[in-house]
């Protein structure tokens, strides 16, 4: 399976950070091209690789990390999905304001679905801290949690277990309108640092 991320700051590059601490092979990808994520990709090693957005885009499993404004261009080259797996780890923020951006009701990850129709879209990676979720996900005898959430089962699976391998626990939500729970602003969850036990 390829892996791609689609975004390289705080949130995209924790999740590289994990993944190639944990030798999976990635690519990631932001706006500026790759020569600008050189340094990055030197310091993570072989397992991550700089592409473009374009070509990160084709990966059977892509996370997108961008701010919230900028979830349309950064996926708007990525059709056809053809089912393919869509982690939103964003969460509706106004990056100016730091003010929930208006979804008339809706769960943030419905409206991603918008960008990428025919994508299996699963949330997670979204509800904690960067520097949190770049560290050691073991802690206290146990592993942190991360919760995820969507609409079609063994996409899911597919996440669940990619967090498991990254030595996190996953904790499953339920469908998209469940996971607003892990939304931030508004949901219980976010920025919460949960360890599972067992």
């Amino acid at each position: 399976m390829n892996i791609a991320i689609i975004g390289a700051g705080a949130i995209g590059t924790a999740i590289a950070r994990q993944l190639a601490r944990n030798g999976i092979a990635a690519s990631i990808a932001n706006s500026r091209g790759p020569q600008s994520l050189q340094a990055l990709t030197d310091e993570l090693g072989p397992h991550i690789k700089a592409v473009s957005v374009r070509e990160a885009a084709q990966a059977d499993l892509v996370f997108v990390a961008v701010n919230w404004s900028r979830i349309p261009d950064a996926l708007k080259d990525a059709g056809p999905w053809n089912k393919r797996i869509l982690i939103d780890a964003n969460n509706a923020i106004d990056g100016a304001t730091f003010k929930a951006v208006d979804l008339g009701g809706r769960a943030s990850s419905e409206v991603v679905a918008e960008f990428a129709p025919g994508a299996r879209v699963v949330k997670s990676f979204n509800h904690l801290l960067a520097a949190v979720l770049a560290g050691d996900p073991q802690a206290e005898g146990g592993r942190r949690v991360l919760f995820l959430s969507g609409d079609d089962a063994d996409a899911k699976k597919t996440v669940s277990d990619l967090i498991t391998r990254l030595g996190f626990a996953s904790i499953d939500l339920g469908g998209v309108n469940e996971g607003r729970a892990a939304q931030f602003p508004g949901g219980p969850l976010p920025a919460l640092n949960l360890v599972k036990f067992g």
